[in-house]
């Protein structure tokens, strides 16, 4: 088997590991030496804390032209490779004492298995010894090259806060468009609901959930539904609502959700961007007080009982809408519960954590659950979230939706 850490380790040039949220997690033997900083220095912290721009120079923005080039990479998934950068580094043995240095840096992603990005690889050749090379004692050309650096430097800032203004305007666009498609939260008959929805912090990964609540006919029946499109920003926006739109129509006339989601299921294989997208619908019968469902991979519905009980509801659950390359009738399932309880549905932005197993997401649900069970759906949204969430917002979009039984 490869020793993976012993090929990162003999790497050569200077190779970082870092986090979505721009924190050291790893670093080779050559980014310690040339950094001048010791690991103890960099793990668990975030670039501009190790290397921050000279506060005596106005112009100095190498670090932040590249901390601007690794949230790109979060933001598009997609490989970044800088123009060559100066990096005045403060030395570690002289503090106040400032080191001219020329890197050039490339941002490269790793994807996770549901093609999110989950780390950075954060790649640095030393190129200070090259453009000093390049010039002779007292010909300048060591303050020509340097010009050209800042130049190009500087032409990157420029694209940098364009791309990010053109990002905010995008996100801005595509959450005004999503909550136009969503419904107005409210009751189902009689029924209290809460409805939630956050969207990704610092990140452009928004507007891909979805959820729906109709009430249905043939009694005292509703429907609940939440999904998870792949992808972001208006593409993902535009793809949501015709999935939400569909599923609300098929669920108005079919006999269970099994049926809508089959429906909806042939509707998404002609929808450019629905494919491997995730969908849960649910039957409420308040008169035999049952729960029908059926998944096409998304995270299983949380029932909780009047006594605390968390009961996951997984006992239906099939491929993504799409995935599947021949169309198979969906499973359907039914859970019963007792007046009181309350049900949960919820995108993966509320339990799904980086570096951690799912079950560890949903067991930390089922304790939240546990704690605040007999509260009324409004108050429970609140807490799911005020103790679900991270700190500072999740790098997904979260929707959550909360029925009382």
């Amino acid at each position: 088997m490869t020793d993976y850490a012993a090929v990162f380790r003999a790497l050569p040039g200077m190779v970082a590991l870092l986090t979505t949220d721009l924190v050291y997690v790893d670093v080779n033997a050559e980014y310690v030496a040339r950094s001048g900083r010791g690991r103890e220095e960099l793990i668990g912290r975030h670039p501009f804390d190790v290397f921050p721009d000279n506060p005596n120079d106005p112009a100095a923005n190498g670090v932040r032209n590249l901390v601007a080039s690794l949230r790109r990479v979060v933001a598009t998934g997609e490989r970044d490779a800088l123009a060559p950068q100066r990096y005045d580094v403060e030395r570690a043995d002289r503090p106040g004492e400032w080191e001219v240095r020329y890197w050039s840096p490339v941002n490269v992603p790793v994807l996770g298995a549901d093609g999110r990005v989950e780390l950075l690889i954060h790649r640095v050749e030393e190129i200070t010894e090259l453009i000093r090379s390049r010039s002779g004692p007292g010909d300048g050309r060591a303050r020509v090259l340097e010009a050209e650096v800042y130049a190009r430097a500087r032409e990157l800032q420029e694209v940098n806060e364009r791309l990010r203004a053109a990002h905010a305007r995008e996100r801005e666009v595509a959450l005004t468009l999503q909550e136009a498609m969503l419904p107005a939260p409210g009751p189902i008959g009689p029924h209290p609901t809460a409805v939630r929805y956050r969207p990704a912090v610092g990140a452009l990964n928004v507007c891909g959930d979805w959820y729906d609540l109709v009430t249905l006919p043939g009694g005292d029946r509703g429907g609940v539904a939440v999904g998870d499109v792949v992808g972001h920003g208006l593409t993902a926006a535009g793809v949501m609502g015709q999935l939400r739109s569909a599923l609300t129509a098929a669920s108005r006339v079919v006999r269970g959700p099994a049926q809508a989601l089959d429906v909806l299921d042939t509707y998404a294989r002609s929808v450019a961007g629905a494919e491997n997208s995730t969908a849960v619908e649910t039957c409420i019968d308040w008169d035999s007080r049952t729960i029908a469902y059926s998944s096409a991979g998304h995270l299983p519905p949380a029932l909780l009982h009047p006594d605390g009980t968390v009961e996951f509801l997984d006992r239906a659950t099939d491929p993504p809408l799409g995935a599947d390359p021949e169309h198979a009738p969906r499973p359907q399932a039914e859970a019963a519960f007792t007046p009181g309880a309350a049900l949960v549905l919820y995108t993966d932005g509320l339990i799904e954590r980086r570096h951690e197993d799912i079950d560890a997401g949903l067991a930390r649900l089922a304790r939240t659950l546990e704690r605040h069970r007999g509260a009324e759906p409004q108050a429970l949204a609140d807490a799911l979230l005020l103790e679900m969430l991270p700190v500072g917002g999740a790098t997904d979009d979260t929707a959550l939706v909360v029925v009382g039984l």
